[in-house]
């Protein structure tokens, strides 16, 4: 990999250069989010618990018209300024900082990238985000603070219409957002100097297609726990493949770019402005210490599995504080280990 880097290290220093991501679920891990499909760390499996017609069915708009509170018990727990970005977050933004960022596509809905200071104009959230929440029958717009005051109540509705709202995350059933389709015609036209592919399993079109429709001028990047999509079934000599956790290799590059102390500069401002930053760790995943730890990701599953048993009891009828207490201690009992989440 320490070749791969020095090469890609020495395209990121080049004169003029521009560097373009897409990433997904995989550099928001180490942030304490879990990613979607993992066994019982995974959203959709805590989720499930909620007995979902199917796990994806807490994305899906049409379900959200009927029962709104499996969505909801997921916002709680991913809406931002609850997590400190991880260090490749912060790496995007240092791009933006030396001004060779030219885009982000990004599958995340966790707005991190925004939360570490990357500029709207170089974010494009293809699934959106929590960054603007609107009515799903009038669309009138309803900030952030009216939101989460709702929340605390109950399911928000629209102050105008009483129907539900939500944040602009696409749902199954919904359009991508307009601004992925109008700058990617644009920019799968530029030659970039780097196209950095992160902490993505490239399975959700059409997001999954964009680094294959990269000029052949650009230099590709899989940083990844897995080799996957156009970088195994149509592979470029010219690729640079590391089969790695993002932070982790993120950290070597930087240091080969000479950009440590810049990073941790990013990160120690962004420490400010999160809420509760002890929450998170900014740790690598690749840990010497041989003692077990429960990771962030877990305990944020734990929390959510919490919730899920809460809501089971308003949910069912007859279920009472005892039955419930007992479904949180089984919950808590199943053995969690670290799991290498397919990206």
């Amino acid at each position: 990999m320490d070749s791969k880097l020095k090469k890609l290290a020495s395209l990121i220093k080049s004169k003029d250069a521009k560097v373009i991501f897409f990433v997904g679920a995989g550099i928001s891990t180490n942030c304490g989010i879990p990613d979607f499909r993992s066994p019982k760390t995974g959203l959709y499996s805590n989720l499930q618990k909620l007995n979902l017609p199917f796990p994806e069915a807490v994305f899906d708009i049409n379900y959200f018209k009927r029962n709104p509170k499996a969505f909801y018990t997921l916002a709680e727990e991913m809406y931002p300024g609850k997590y400190l970005p991880s260090k490749f977050h912060y790496f995007i933004r240092l791009c933006q900082e030396k001004k060779i960022l030219k885009r982000c596509y990004t599958q995340n809905i966790d707005a991190l990238e925004r939360v570490a200071g990357v500029h709207e104009d170089y974010i494009v959230e293809a699934h959106g985000s929590f960054a603007k929440i609107h009515c799903i029958k009038c669309h009138t717009e309803m900030d952030s603070v009216t939101w989460k005051k709702l929340m605390k109540k109950g399911i928000p509705r629209c102050q105008k219409c009483k129907s539900y709202v939500k944040p602009d995350i696409v749902f199954f059933g919904e359009s991508l957002p307009a601004k992925f389709f109008d700058l990617w015609e644009k920019d799968s036209k530029d030659d970039f100097t780097v196209a950095i592919v992160a902490g993505t399993s490239l399975e959700v079109y059409p997001f999954a297609v964009l680094p294959s429709e990269i000029s052949s001028k650009t230099t590709r990047v899989l940083i990844n726990r897995e080799i996957c999509a156009d970088f195994e079934d149509c592979p470029r000599k010219s690729d640079l493949v590391m089969l790695a956790d993002c932070d982790h290799a993120v950290n070597k590059l930087v240091d080969l770019l000479g950009w440590q102390d810049d990073l941790e500069i990013l990160i120690e401002e962004g420490k400010k402005l999160i809420e509760s930053p002890a929450t998170f760790t900014l740790e690598d995943s690749y840990t010497t210490d041989k003692k077990k730890k429960t990771s962030e990701a877990e305990k944020t599953a734990r929390a959510l599995a919490k919730k899920v048993a809460e809501v089971e009891k308003v949910a069912t009828p007859g279920k009472d504080d005892t039955s419930v207490d007992e479904l949180i201690k089984g919950i808590e009992k199943i053995d969690i280990k670290s799991v290498r989440a397919k990206k």
